[in-house]
């Protein structure tokens, strides 16, 4: 199975408590959204607090966590986008 190095960005609440704006990192080419989650939660555990509440974006396309299956490509950028507070 191929790895490829995908620019991850995190917004707002995640940036906070994975302490940073920005990184990349090496995952498998084929990876399920979830499985893409998890492995971005093995580097910072502090995000499992908002995972019910956490979408990302594939090069700016919104995928929700779960089983789909994600394609990714060196390079590509990844957003974990945090529920967005207010009422």
């Amino acid at each position: 199975m191929s790895c490829c190095e995908v620019v991850v960005l995190y917004f707002a609440r995640s940036a906070e408590l994975a302490g940073v704006r920005t990184e990349t990192i090496s995952v498998p080419q084929q990876i399920t959204s979830l499985q893409l989650w998890e492995e971005i939660v093995r580097r910072h555990s502090r995000l499992a607090d908002i995972q019910d509440q956490v979408v990302f974006a594939v090069q700016q396309e919104y995928v929700l966590l779960g089983d789909q299956l994600l394609a990714l490509h060196p390079g590509d950028e990844v957003a974990v986008i945090p529920p967005i507070s207010g009422g």
